[in-house]
């Protein structure tokens, strides 16, 4: 007598319904995350050349503070060789001595050798620099600090202390 063998199959798993749960999944996390604006410095981009129109701009020599930061990362401040730490204090002292704060200028001129981590630390402490004479322009004015001001105090402020930042593109 023959025994045969049986060949004993293993039952498949029904997997029709994987590809709808996994619509579904996504459906759901792209409906309840949030989607954040990115924050960032507020700059204008270089133009585009094509379209490129100089303005020129009469500013007394007095008003300008040249910043260049090279391609070593090193940063000069009105052609005097300055420490990251130290941009803050001069910027701040530049706008209080200004004589027509209104139309001062910052002209920041970066080497495209520079890293982006100088250029960012650099950015960050000339609207720091903004931020402290605004604190403490809204403390002598209005007795309280920037952030408790009005609207309407915030952008008297912010009249009275313009950020006049200016990137030069001549590399």
């Amino acid at each position: 007598m023959l025994f045969r063998h049986r060949r004993r199959t293993i039952p498949a798993l029904n997997t029709t319904s994987t590809a709808d749960i996994s619509f579904m999944l996504l459906i759901f996390f792209l409906v309840t995350t949030s989607m954040d604006m990115d924050k960032g410095l507020m700059r204008q981009l270089p133009p585009d050349d094509s379209k490129q129109e100089e303005v020129e701009l009469d500013v007394d020599k007095r008003n300008v503070l040249k910043l260049v930061l090279d391609g070593d990362n090193r940063l000069t401040v009105d052609d005097s060789i300055a420490d990251i730490g130290q941009l803050r204090k001069r910027v701040v002292a530049f706008l209080a001595k200004c004589p027509d704060r209104e139309h001062h200028v910052i002209t920041v001129d970066v080497d495209p050798k520079a890293h982006y981590d100088a250029y960012f630390n650099m950015q960050n402490e000339i609207v720091a620099a903004y931020r402290a004479m605004r604190e403490a322009l809204a403390r002598r004015k209005y007795g309280q600090p920037f952030n408790q001001c009005t609207d309407q105090q915030k952008e008297a402020l912010r009249a009275f202390v313009p950020q006049r930042i200016a990137e030069v593109y001549e590399h």
